[in-house]
């Protein structure tokens, strides 16, 4: 596995995300609701998701998986806050979701932006924005995440 960069992270690249995160995501929802990371470093970042496969019975973009879109994104970046933090194999998990549905899609693609808002050694906070494809604000999300040292 890559690993973080000396100093802090630096925005990640697609190649750079799938080698440091694509082993990570195999086999998990990640993979399964066809979210890929676009660009990332420890203070947030941005993922995509088709709606498509993503949907409930009425053939709107599920809630859930919104939801799972923005926690995902928060904790890739909360992960890379922990390797800050607490050096390489440090890890980050998600403690609290608060989601706000405003809209929802029928196709296309989702884009979750995310914005570090705290920036602790224990806990990392994120606010991420849902948009579809025309820019139209979907949800808004925040995200608490807990920074686990190595084990």
């Amino acid at each position: 596995m890559t690993s973080v960069p000396e100093g802090g992270t630096a925005r990640l690249d697609a190649e750079q995300l799938n080698a440091l995160f694509g082993p990570l995501i195999r086999d998990t929802l990640v993979e399964r609701c066809g979210m890929e990371l676009v660009s990332l470093d420890a203070d947030g970042g941005v993922m995509t998701m088709p709606v498509k496969g993503n949907t409930q019975p009425a053939g709107l973009l599920h809630g859930g998986a919104t939801i799972a879109l923005a926690e995902s994104v928060a904790s890739f970046a909360a992960i890379l806050r922990a390797r800050d933090v607490h050096g390489e194999g440090a890890q980050a998990v998600g403690t609290s979701v608060s989601a706000l549905h405003h809209r929802s899609a029928r196709s296309g693609l989702v884009t979750a932006t995310c914005t570090a808002r705290h920036s602790g050694r224990q806990v990392a906070s994120y606010l991420v924005d849902v948009h579809d494809e025309a820019g139209t604000l979907l949800s808004t999300v925040t995200v608490q995440t807990m920074l686990l040292p190595p084990r």
